[in-house]
């Protein structure tokens, strides 16, 4: 499995952003992603986001996503961190806003280390103080900083 490390970059960290609605995050996601890495393809990635959301929401709960895909244009795992400035509707299991956001993006074939990567990222944000240090966090350095330590 892709380590943490291995697939967020500072460049993919967003702290205290606006969200407005789940579309127009998913789009300043994809905006961000393909900012940093100019192989992938800005409508493939954002379809499919929108496609993957439609069968069910990625919200864990506890104000968390895990929006994740599949992509054509994604030839190795990555992720990106976003902190919102104020919470979203997201349509959690626990019907709280949504304000913590790792999204992941895996070629298409990778359907083990998908389903690996996810269940690690779920782990680390089922942790309480992890998730306080997150939405603490001032600026993009700092939130990329903590995500890097990890729960304790």
């Amino acid at each position: 499995m892709a380590a943490l490390e291995d697939i967020l970059s500072p460049a993919r960290t967003a702290c205290k952003i606006a969200g407005g609605s789940k579309k127009r995050l998913f789009e300043t996601i994809t905006q961000l992603v393909c900012d940093d890495r100019t192989d992938l393809v800005y409508e493939d990635v954002l379809d499919h986001l929108i496609e993957r959301e439609k069968l069910g929401s990625t919200a864990l709960g506890d104000g968390i996503a895990i929006p994740h895909c599949r992509a054509a244009s994604c030839t190795a795992p990555l992720g990106a961190l976003l902190s919102l400035s104020e919470p979203i509707p997201f349509d959690a299991p626990d019907d709280r806003p949504v304000d913590l956001l790792f999204v992941l993006l895996v070629p298409e074939e990778a359907h083990q280390e998908h389903l690996d990567i996810l269940a690690e990222v779920a782990r680390m944000f089922g942790d309480h103080e992890f998730c306080k240090a997150l939405r603490a966090a001032t600026d993009r350095r700092a939130l990329y900083e903590l995500a890097m330590t990890g729960p304790d």
